[in-house]
């Protein structure tokens, strides 16, 4: 059994290959002078069961999965399990408008070609797993970010918006601390309005917990609402931390501890999805 990994996640290929004592493949990525990519195995394949590791965002990603896949092809391989730990186009998981593409359902398409099984974490949509065309599972990271949130003792957790309840109410239920949730009116794509309502953060930790932060307007403001009202400490987890533009800045001038899992490699990804995949790929 070998690990391949793409060139965006040798993080977490380097922690899988420690926990499962199984080596890294020798590859090889780069870019010609007109953008476009390169890809080579250094290794003989042959007759091994393949581990790929390969997030679909950016978009060159996706390229980079497919060139890959061809190359591991060449050789009499066992078994591919490709490992997504970041499912990139989950959001446009259905028709908004008409003429658009239901994208998430045609890239869970073409993504299960050439592999045997399919391994992601926190889907956008977890209805997105019926579309791939082989056996997948997905991950969840909530209880490995409660683990990392008890470290700092929080009082209470917020939860920004509706979209983010059940993620406050199970965090809630893990570390058995109180949530509530505030209302978020959205004005563009980086700014929106927060309603708090009634409630009391004066000298208290308080955590934030997230499936995936993006340009961090919501978060952002959010923690600006709960500093202006007497928060103590703000601690924001996440599973998936794409930090556009200068989100992390955005971030750190009012969140006290910023974390996030290794699905997307940042300065930020203390908290390993690793030890899960193993157990997946063990199980199934």
């Amino acid at each position: 059994m070998k690990i391949i990994s793409g060139p965006k996640s040798l993080m977490l290929s380097t922690r899988l290959s420690e926990i499962m004592d199984i080596p890294l493949a020798h590859t090889e990525y780069k870019r010609f002078p007109d953008g476009e990519a390169y890809v080579r195995i250094h290794e003989n394949l042959d007759k091994e069961d393949v581990i790929f590791i390969q997030n679909t965002h950016p978009d060159q990603n996706i390229i980079e999965y497919f060139l890959t896949l061809d190359a591991i092809r060449q050789y009499n391989v066992k078994s591919i399990t490709s490992v997504i730990p970041y499912f990139g186009y989950a959001r446009q998981d259905k028709r908004f408008n008409e003429g658009e593409p239901v994208s998430a359902k045609t890239l869970a398409k073409h993504l299960s070609m050439d592999v045997d099984k399919i391994i992601t974490v926190n889907l956008h949509n977890p209805e997105i797993l019926n579309w791939f065309s082989v056996p997948s599972y997905e991950i969840r990271a909530e209880k490995l970010l409660a683990k990392y949130f008890e470290k700092f003792n929080p009082d209470i957790i917020v939860s920004p918006d509706k979209g983010s309840v059940e993620r406050a109410k199970l965090l809630s239920e893990l570390i058995n601390r109180p949530y509530i949730s505030f209302e978020k009116r959205r004005l563009d794509a980086e700014h929106v309005e927060i309603y708090t309502g009634d409630i009391d953060v004066s000298n208290k930790t308080v955590a934030i917990i997230d499936d995936m932060i993006s340009t961090g307007g919501t978060i952002a403001t959010a923690s600006n609402v709960l500093k202006n009202m007497g928060a103590a400490k703000i601690v924001v987890g996440c599973v998936h931390g794409l930090f556009v533009g200068n989100a992390l800045n955005r971030l750190q001038a009012t969140v006290d501890v910023l974390f996030s899992t290794d699905t997307i490699e940042n300065e930020k990804s203390v908290v390993t999805v690793a030890d899960e995949i193993s157990k997946t790929i063990r199980n199934s």
